[in-house]
């Protein structure tokens, strides 16, 4: 096997760079940059470097999933009232300063961009490639560093994004495209942001 088109190689040069964004500082929108550069340009290169096609790395629209996609979603949902009774996640989020609800929405749609790079980096350059020799090795390689990168959130959330790691990247292979995990990860955290707002606005 050799160096082209090798998911292992791909995967040892690409993980590493799970890490990076950690080193930059800044607002939210600098954060964004940052991460479209770490976990979407740079991989996406590296990646046509060794010979892989974007189809290769989940960069499709999915096939027909979203009946689980839905059953999901409405579990995101229920997990976020669950969440509302874990004090340290209600003081954490949102993780974003706004001056009127004009600017959260502003705001959310900057963290789409996060998550958006987070899916396609986690569940695209290091799950699919890796999955197309070894399904469930693949889904938890990936999910070792996207878990590691949540330390320093509140605790809960390491379990917790361990799980969802393994979910995410269940469902993308089943759609063959990272695209849902993006709409569920990107919808699941403006709905908790928006409960913790309300909470904190005194509305619910």
């Amino acid at each position: 096997m050799g160096l082209r088109r090798n998911p292992y190689i791909l995967f040892a040069v690409l993980a590493p760079l799970s890490f990076v964004p950690r080193f930059f500082h800044g607002s939210l929108e600098e954060w964004a940059f940052w991460l479209v550069l770490w976990y979407l340009l740079v991989p996406l290169l590296i990646s046509l470097a060794l010979g892989f096609k974007p189809q290769d790395l989940g960069l499709r629209l999915p096939d027909d999933n979203w009946r689980v996609f839905l059953y999901l979603l409405g579990l995101a949902a229920v997990v976020s009232f669950a969440g509302l009774t874990v004090p340290s996640m209600v003081a954490y989020y949102p993780n974003f300063a706004y001056s009127s609800w004009l600017d959260f929405l502003e705001k959310e749609l900057v963290i789409g961009v996060v998550m958006l790079t987070h899916e396609a980096f986690f569940r695209g350059f290091l799950l699919f490639p890796f999955a197309s020799r070894k399904k469930w090795a693949g889904i938890l390689a990936q999910d070792v560093p996207y878990t590691l990168v949540h330390i320093g959130k509140p605790l809960v959330e390491i379990p917790y994004s361990f799980l969802a790691g393994i979910v995410f990247g269940w469902l993308d292979l089943r759609g063959k495209s990272f695209f849902q995990s993006f709409l569920l990860h990107w919808l699941g955290s403006a709905f908790f942001d928006v409960l913790c707002a309300f909470v904190k606005a005194g509305i619910i």
